[in-house]
């Protein structure tokens, strides 16, 4: 399935014409964001050429085409890369299909012990959850049920019931691991955005929102059951293959005594 097209639409749809220099003309406009022509103006290309994008008929475009249309699209860094993998997809270059979640390196599950009594998880880059400790286990309430081959972060943000009011804001995390779902595991997480998009419509909104990014240090409330309200602030340790160790710690020293 081509995702050039829809990502060039949703980035094209938030921006107004005051964003990249154009004057805003007369008259309400019937569809948000820049119109394809003043699109095409601003990035140096033909109408007919991007419509031809969007559209996914010409999904192999060059390297100066895509800086072009980076810059004019004020994609971020994020969004950049991201827009690559798609002409690189379209192009026949596409992700490996989707294997078997790989084992937890050696060395990040042996971190999962050091760094206790913290939460602390290895994550696959589709987010499986590929080892975590007893605290971890314990933050994602419910999670202990789930079979191992379920284990996953994305999952559980749209499948778990206990979710929801888990995590406050919901809305904040979710998108956010929509986005990272998105700019990360390319056509290896088909499966799952199927899954997801089939049995939970706020995944569904949120995946058609193209937002991209990857998650580093963020902040988080839990409003945990058991263990009360927590406020922990992640950080993320990134090895080659993709996989990642996150670490929750309390954000005020000692608060997490539970």
């Amino acid at each position: 399935m081509d995702q050039l097209g829809p990502f060039l639409r949703s980035r094209r749809a938030r921006l107004r014409p005051k964003d990249v220099g154009l004057p805003a003309g007369v008259g309400r406009r019937q569809t948000p964001g820049l119109r394809r022509e003043e699109l095409a103006a601003v990035a140096g290309v033909s109408v007919d050429y991007y419509i031809r994008l969007e559209q996914g008929r010409d999904t192999n475009p060059g390297a100066a085409v895509l800086a072009a249309l980076a810059d004019a699209l004020r994609l971020d860094q994020d969004e950049r890369e991201h827009l690559y993998r798609l002409a690189q997809a379209g192009a026949g270059l596409r992700p490996a299909p989707r294997t078997p979640a790989p084992a937890a390196r050696p060395g990040l599950v042996r971190l999962l012990s050091t760094v206790r009594p913290t939460p602390a998880y290895v994550l696959s880059p589709e987010s499986d959850i590929l080892a975590e400790n007893p605290a971890g286990e314990a933050l994602l309430h419910g999670l202990a049920d789930w079979p191992r081959e379920r284990r996953n972060i994305v999952r559980y943000m749209f499948r778990a019931p206990a979710a929801r009011d888990l995590v406050v804001p919901w809305e904040a995390m979710a998108r956010d691991c929509v986005a990272h779902l998105r700019t990360v595991a390319g056509g290896r997480a088909d499966a799952l955005v199927a899954e997801l998009s089939t049995h939970s419509p706020d995944f569904a909104r949120l995946w058609s929102d193209h937002e991209v990014r990857v998650k580093s240090g963020y902040r988080r409330t839990f409003a945990h059951p058991v263990a009360g309200r927590l406020d922990l602030t992640s950080e993320v340790l990134s090895v080659a293959d993709g996989q990642r160790l996150v670490v929750f710690q309390p954000t005020e020293p000692d608060s997490l005594t539970h």
